[in-house]
């Protein structure tokens, strides 16, 4: 598998996919391990290389992943097959914020696609959440931006990064989840049920 592992990587560098820092993917796989994680939500799958690799963490580990983009879905698709776990990973093709999921539980929610949709994200599918799992959101850092949205010129760049601030400040203030931020890779925030034993 690490040779399918490197190609998605060299693909993304070429066709500027955005994948999962290497740093993060390894935090994640280790909480897989640690804490026996069998089922998993993944928002946004591009090329499939964090599902697959997420799989790849634990032989029981399954993955729904969601993609909206046609290109990467079908990338995701042919990556997951040539690595043998199109039985273990589902990919659905749609908009996360359309589309119906049947009412599963899942153990690990890693929320990693359009930035500026974070808390509709959050507030979508924390309802899919087993009553002791995690949400794992990318990107909190953004590259160094966060928290310095005051000095961006670009008006798009500014925006993003000020939505990024907003779901900083909505992870900290939430009443149902506490949530621990890491610099890890580009930033993530781990956000667990405060009633969670």
């Amino acid at each position: 598998m690490k040779e399918q592992i490197a190609e998605m990587e060299s693909y993304a560098a070429a066709h500027n996919v955005p994948i999962v820092e290497k740093e993060t993917i390894a935090y994640i796989m280790k909480y897989i391990k640690k804490n026996n994680i069998q089922n998993i939500l993944e928002i946004g799958s591009a090329i499939g290389y964090s599902a697959i690799l997420m799989a790849g963490a634990n032989a029981e580990t399954k993955v729904t992943t969601i993609e909206r983009d046609e290109v990467r879905y079908m990338e995701c698709l042919k990556n997951i097959k040539k690595v043998g776990f199109d039985k273990r990973i589902n990919v659905v093709y749609q908009d996360a914020l359309e589309v119906n999921l049947p009412k599963v539980e899942y153990d690990l929610i890693f929320i990693d696609a359009a930035k500026a949709q974070n808390i509709k994200f959050f507030e979508k599918y924390k309802n899919f959440l087993a009553p002791n799992g995690v949400i794992i959101t990318d990107n909190i850092n953004f590259h160094g931006y966060t928290g310095h949205s005051e000095e961006i010129e670009s008006k798009n760049l500014k925006s993003l990064v000020g939505k990024i601030e907003e779901y900083v400040e909505f992870l900290k203030n939430n009443d149902e989840f506490t949530t621990e931020f890491l610099n890890i890779g580009d930033g993530i925030g781990v956000s667990i049920r405060k009633d969670a034993k």
